[in-house]
């Protein structure tokens, strides 16, 4: 359900999946639509004007211009340059705030990923001294090596 909260193109992109096999049917796209509405976009598609809508597509793009607030803007890639781990913070939560913010930008930086998670770790730090000695191809392999390196150290603990 839209409750006026959640991101509004989200929720356009839940519903297209869910009526997928209607997805010719324009009439029955633009019907079915508010049944997905909480209470707050209820008011507001019945506010539509009678014959306002000419097309599923005007219907999405009205829907989400009016809740635009509630879209969640995707994050600039630079947002990783800036991701340093702290004093104190342990591997586990670095990566997690990392791939948190990752997961935030549009679009295929993986080479970047390795490059600023590995750069955001302290110059000491011997998953630091590993990525650098030995070369990551991809994200899922810079996953695989943080994943055992906590493994290692979980295991010498």
């Amino acid at each position: 359900m839209y409750n006026g909260w959640i991101d509004s193109v989200k929720h356009v992109s839940h519903f297209n999946q869910r009526i997928a096999v209607h997805s010719k049917n324009e009439d029955l796209l633009c019907k079915v639509f508010s049944s997905g509405l909480g209470l707050v976009a209820m008011r507001w598609f019945d506010g539509l004007g009678a014959s306002s809508i000419n097309s599923f597509k005007e219907l999405t793009r009205v829907f989400g211009s009016h809740f635009v607030t509630c879209s969640k803007v995707p994050r600039p890639l630079d947002s990783l340059l800036s991701m340093t781990m702290q004093e104190g913070e342990t591997l586990k939560t670095y990566s997690d705030r990392y791939w948190e913010m990752f997961n935030k930008i549009n679009g295929n930086f993986d080479d970047m990923a390795i490059s600023t998670f590995k750069v955001g770790l302290p110059v000491e730090h011997d998953l630091r001294k590993s990525l650098t000695r030995k070369l990551i191809r991809s994200v899922r392999q810079l996953i695989d090596r943080i994943d055992e390196y906590k493994r290692v150290v979980k295991d010498q603990q």
